[in-house]
């Protein structure tokens, strides 16, 4: 006979960083240790991450992975977890893509005692609050803040650095761009730059 018990409260975890600090290797590390545990484990990660192993696996950059459901809206974890007696651990991967549900959402199944992992970059290319990555950060019980190294200068990194065509891409250039090494880089906040935005841009946005 199981004669493991549910906790009566469950906890929120938030796993954050830069890009390429691992965040995704530390929330499948804490998935596998769940999973170890014989805990009943549900993962889940924005549809709009599709990169190294494809829509329906998370996947760190160095090519660790393990399986997850999609969604594109954060009520879709209730839907697709069901009764909250049924599930022991959530985790959520690329939180700051998902809408600001996610708050409420995990607030509902850490209630519950449910133990809810989520992780998400903290701060978009601008250097800016990332989704609802603060709002969460300040509801959890644990906060882990990854750091990468500066490609730059080799202190710690702190900021998403996005480029274009080798160059920072203008501050008026879509907040939510997937990518990786291509696209992106870890710097630190010296090293870190926005271009200006686009006099067009600018003319557009003074328009009445």
């Amino acid at each position: 006979m199981d004669v493991r018990q549910k906790p009566e409260h469950g906890w929120i975890e938030v796993i954050t960083g830069s890009m390429f600090s691992g965040k995704s290797e530390e929330l499948i590390r804490r998935v596998r240790r769940a999973l170890i545990a014989k805990r009943r484990v549900r993962v889940f990660k924005s549809h709009l991450d599709q990169r190294y192993e494809g829509l329906f696996k998370v996947s760190s950059h160095t090519g660790i992975t393990c399986e997850a459901a999609p969604i594109d809206r954060s009520d879709e974890i209730l839907r697709l977890t069901g009764d909250p007696g049924s599930v022991d651990v959530v985790a959520v991967d690329e939180a700051q893509f998902l809408d600001a549900g996610i708050v409420e959402v995990a607030t509902h199944l850490a209630e519950r005692g449910v133990q809810v992992i989520l992780a998400g970059t903290d701060t978009d290319f601008r250097g800016e609050p990332f989704g609802m990555m603060g709002h969460l950060m300040a509801i959890a019980e644990d906060v882990t803040k990854l750091q990468a190294i500066c490609v730059v200068c080799g202190d710690l990194a702190c900021r998403n650095q996005r480029l274009v065509n080798g160059r920072p891409a203008s501050w008026n250039s879509p907040i939510v761009m997937v990518g990786g090494a291509e696209a992106y880089e870890a710097r630190c906040r010296a090293c870190h730059a926005v271009a200006p935005a686009d006099a067009g841009q600018l003319r557009l946005d003074g328009a009445d």
